[in-house]
């Protein structure tokens, strides 16, 4: 027997439930460690967190019964903090962090990128962006 359902019956409980908060919303769990924000995203064991580091995410660790883990190395660390700075300096190490003094790209750079690679922030600057032109050629 085939049955089949209407949206109304297949959608969530409650639609407002918000999915991996910001560590600015005031319902987000947040914990504070000198320098990083652990955000909890879900998880009985291990809970997971998001990891933020001067408003940038920067991966995801994970608390265990007896100890946290980082999912970049193999170790056990006692201290959440211990296990958020391992990964930062992983991630560092391995170049997939970015300085946060690297300039933005200019809009002549920005019109090089691909239409689908441009963020809405960048969309926003090219729509204020006047070309300078020093000379004009009829054709």
């Amino acid at each position: 027997m085939i049955t089949t359902f209407s949206l109304q019956e297949t959608q969530l409980d409650d639609p407002t439930d918000k999915i991996l908060l910001p560590p600015t919303d005031p319902s987000a769990e947040v914990m504070e460690s000198p320098g990083y924000k652990l955000v909890y995203v879900n998880g009985a064991c291990p809970r997971n967190y998001r990891v933020y580091k001067a408003d940038s995410m920067i991966g995801v660790i994970f608390q265990h019964i007896t100890h946290w883990s980082n999912g970049v190395d193999s170790l056990r660390y006692a201290e959440p903090i211990d296990a958020a700075v391992g990964l930062d300096d992983f991630m560092t190490m391995t170049g997939r962090l970015t300085a946060t003094t690297e300039q933005a790209p200019t809009e002549e750079e920005l019109l090089d990128k691909e239409f689908d690679a441009l963020t809405s922030d960048e969309w926003e600057r090219l729509k204020k962006y006047v070309p300078r032109v020093k000379d004009l050629v009829a054709a």
